[in-house]
């Protein structure tokens, strides 16, 4: 966790993602990381989180600060159930 000049709470992570999915081929093995960011209130109650647990996000893509790679920009989560 770090904090903005403004003093606002900045959470960066790195999400992971694999599952499988049935196509005209057959099994397809999905798996991807992305970077992630959250702010405020959403980025301490994200901190607060076990490592590994398994969540649904909501949010948006934008270009990180270099704009050489992208950053889902988090301004939800809930538990995944599955």
């Amino acid at each position: 966790m770090r904090y903005t000049p403004a003093g606002i709470p900045a959470l960066q992570l790195v999400l992971e993602h694999q599952s499988e999915l049935q196509d005209v081929q057959g099994t397809r093995q999905v798996k991807m990381v992305i970077k992630a960011m959250a702010f405020g209130a959403l980025a301490e109650r994200l901190a607060s989180q076990a490592v590994g647990s398994m969540w649904n996000f909501q949010g948006y893509l934008s270009n990180s600060r270099a704009g050489k790679s992208i950053v889902l920009q988090i301004q939800n989560f809930s538990q995944d159930l599955l």
